[in-house]
């Protein structure tokens, strides 16, 4: 239940980027890094539980950006394909810099390929930051497993003042209180963060706060967890949940049975939550900051405030 909100409304940084890492707790996350070679343009985390190493979110020396939230799908056959979603932005961050390929290019080769097929339901917004900052009109571009043709790719920070936000819904879905809070409260800090003449750092953590937000409605008595996780739509941040459930499923206290407990069964089951919050800013020199936060270490701990955090700037090449 990840969440992207993207905006052009600050004036020293036209392109924003907010995200929450939402996932099982236990499943293994590499911290944001520049990637090894061959792909060492690379900047992000990426999954260790699969063997694809793919991301949900990454930027580039040269500008690229990808974003990728999953769909939660009706028909829970699709909920998972025989390919990673993450394999998806990482065909876009890992694309041969000198070889130039535009973000029409790229919609082609994954329409027209295989590129969508065979995975889950997925949105993946990608582009350039030098499009939505200095070449206003293009912005950035979204395609989905439901995307039709290259005709049929959306384009959104076309312009500036602009807020959107997505989430594990089909993009324009109003219905999800998580988007559409995201997007008035992106709208209302950025304007008092102006107001206020805030420092980067101070914006950080200004933004952060949206990320940190807890608007998720607790289980009620007799309320079956699946349906419960219907609830996830309504809270940016959702904390850590189905500790208790795990308890009660597993075994009775010993040594062995206190391992499994606490660690789960496997890497996508017991506890759920928001695992990262990231940020990206974009100024209008081209200088990008990358700020992670994690929140739980590999045993679904909580980290201290701040001890997860992890920080990275470089100017976009060829600015």
């Amino acid at each position: 239940m990840c969440i992207a909100i993207l905006t052009t409304a600050h004036p020293d940084y036209p392109f924003i980027l907010l995200n929450n890492r939402d996932e099982y707790l236990h499943r293994p996350t590499a911290e944001a890094t520049w990637w090894p070679s061959p792909d060492t343009q690379v900047l992000g985390g990426y999954d260790l539980h699969r063997p694809a190493h793919g991301t949900w979110l990454g930027v580039t020396r040269q500008g690229r950006i990808a974003v990728l939230t999953n769909y939660r799908e009706q028909d829970q056959t699709l909920v998972q394909g025989a390919l990673s979603r993450g394999l998806i932005p990482n065909a876009w961050l890992k694309s041969d810099p000198a070889k130039a390929e535009t973000p029409e290019d790229f919609a082609r080769r994954m329409i027209e390929g295989e590129g969508v097929k065979g995975v889950g339901g997925f949105s993946l917004c990608y582009g350039f930051m030098q499009d939505v900052v200095k070449n206003h009109g293009k912005g950035l571009a979204i395609v989905s497993n439901r995307t039709p043709d290259v005709d049929g790719v959306i384009h959104l920070l076309q312009h500036p003042n602009e807020i959107q936000a997505l989430s594990n819904a089909a993009y324009g879905d109003r219905s999800w209180p998580k988007v559409t809070n995201g997007e008035s409260w992106t709208t209302a800090a950025i304007a008092a963060s102006v107001a206020a003449k805030e420092t980067r750092d101070q914006l950080i953590e200004r933004l952060l706060g949206i990320l940190t937000t807890d608007t998720m409605p607790r289980q009620k008595e007799n309320e079956e967890w699946d349906m419960y996780l219907n609830q996830l739509r309504h809270s940016i941040f959702v904390p850590s949940i189905g500790r208790d459930h795990l308890d009660e499923h597993k075994m009775p206290a010993h040594e062995v049975g206190d391992v499994v407990k606490h660690k789960a069964a496997d890497a996508t089951s017991g506890c759920y939550g928001t695992q990262k919050n990231i940020i990206v800013l974009c100024d209008r020199e081209g200088k990008v900051t990358y700020f992670e936060r994690t929140l739980f270490d590999e045993d679904a701990k909580p980290i201290e405030k701040g001890k997860g955090d992890r920080i990275f700037e470089f100017g976009i090449e060829g600015w």
